[in-house]
This record gives structure tokens, sequence and C-alpha cells, in this order.
């Protein structure tokens, strides 16, 4: 294993942490969190992500860790799901924005040579797919318990109530991030070789792996090599939460972000 080094910056007033290799980095992964988590709560996939030889980057996005006010995470996230598309939605696509800046940035300030890729747990792989379908930078990604989706179609509670969720109305703006960024309405933004890994939970009702397999489908219908450079894990009798917090999941995200291309 690499020894790594760790640090904190802002970029344009997005709180950053960044985690190095000690010697020469082979590229530069973006790794981003769930609704309501943190860079701190990234961290430990940062450092697996820079032992394997990437520079490794996380930010805080909007209403999120240092940007949060104070507020309780939870609370935070409560507010968001309860108008889902008037809220999540401008959030998702102020987190791609943002993420190509904090790539700007790292690619700046580390050198930008090698790989770039992208992944993340809930929300955070929401982006990562959505981020590769604008940035012909991103070679790979891992989306951990994350849909193509930005519908979320028979999306559910995570108490045990698992009610379905209306999701609400969304105004001008949330329906202007949808149409720009949601990925199951850009597949020819996926027709480039970008290899795409969704680890899902076979029992999640909070963001339903089904969606994965129909962008794969669909995808595959466009363009059959699409078949080799999509696939969809599912771990069975995992919920939600259960997948979020698998370390198998991280593992396999280790494991396709560092792959060298064959």
């Amino acid at each position: 294993m690499e020894q790594v080094v760790a640090g904190s910056d802002e970029v344009e007033g997005i709180p950053v942490r960044w985690v190095a290799p000690g010697e020469s980095a082979s590229g530069v992964a973006l790794w981003l969190t769930h609704l309501g988590g943190s860079t701190e709560q990234a961290e430990p996939m940062l450092v697996r992500l820079a032992e394997r030889g990437l520079v490794a980057v996380s930010f805080d996005p909007p209403g999120h860790g240092r940007r949060g006010g104070g507020a309780p995470p939870w609370e935070f996230a409560s507010r968001v799901l309860a108008s889902f598309r008037q809220r999540m939605w401008p959030l998702l696509g102020q987190t791609v924005l943002e993420s190509l800046r904090v790539l700007d940035w790292a690619d700046e300030r580390f050198g930008g040579g090698g790989a770039h890729v992208a992944g993340g747990v809930s929300m955070g792989g929401d982006v990562a797919v959505a981020l590769a379908g604008i940035d012909p930078r991103i070679s790979r990604v891992s989306a951990l318990v994350a849909t193509p989706d930005w519908t979320r179609p028979g999306m559910r509670t995570l108490d045990e109530r698992r009610q379905i969720i209306d999701q609400g109305q969304a105004d001008s703006y949330a329906r202007w991030c949808f149409d720009a960024f949601n990925p199951m309405t850009h597949l020819e933004a996926y027709d480039r070789d970008v290899a795409i890994s969704f680890q899902c939970a076979a029992a999640d009702g909070h963001v339903p792996a089904e969606a994965a397999v129909r962008f794969r489908e669909a995808l595959t219908e466009r363009n059959p090599r699409a078949a080799d450079r999509v696939s969809v894990d599912l771990y069975e009798g995992l919920s939600h939460l259960d997948g979020a917090r698998d370390q198998r999941l991280y593992a396999a995200a280790t494991d396709w972000l560092t792959a060298r291309p064959s």
C-alpha cells in the first residue's frame, strides 16, 4: 500500500478534503457523499483510493458538512426528501457543476495527469453518473446504492413503514437541472467508452436497483458494447442503508475505480 498524505482546502467557497499518495499519482478520483453526509464521512474511501495510487478528493455539497450552517444532517435530509423534485434536483445539479470546478482545481493542484474517475454513495453516486455524462475526463464511475434516473420510480421511505414518497412538483429551476443532467434522459452522453459500475442493494426500496438495470439495457440497445462497460451487481438481502454501510460495496468500488484499462 502507498503511504498517503492528507489535507483540506477551500475552492471558490467549496470545502474540499483530499488524500494523495506519498509518491507520484496515477490519476484523480472524486468521491462524493450521501445526502446529509460530509467529506469527513467520505475520508475512509479517500484513503483507500490514495493507497491505490490516486489523488482522492471529496467536497461538501451545498447544505452539507461545513456548508450546513450547524443544522443537524438528518434535518436537512428530511427537508430535501419532503419536497424531493423541488429540492433534490437542484441539489444534484449544483453538485454536478461544483464537481467540475473541484476537478479543475485538483488538476491544477496535483498535476492532472493520468485517469480521472468518480464515484459516490446514494446521492453521491447519482452525481458521479451524471458527471460522466458531461465531463469527458471521467473514464470510470462507481455508484453505490445510486440511480441513473432522478425520478426514482417507486421510491419509498427509509423507515420501517416503507411508504411511497410523494415527490412533489419541480419549479422551472429544478426542472432545468433535471433536463440538463438526468442520465436516463441523456443516453447519448454515454455512447463514449466510459465504464460504469452500479453496486446495488437488491432489497433497496429507497433507490430501487431496477433503474440501473434499465439504464444498462437502454445503453446496450443503443450500442451493444455498453453490455461490457456497464455492470450492475445486486447484493441480496440488503436494504438501502445496509448497502450504504456494507464494506463489500466499497471494496468493489475501490477495485473498479483503480483498475487499469485493458
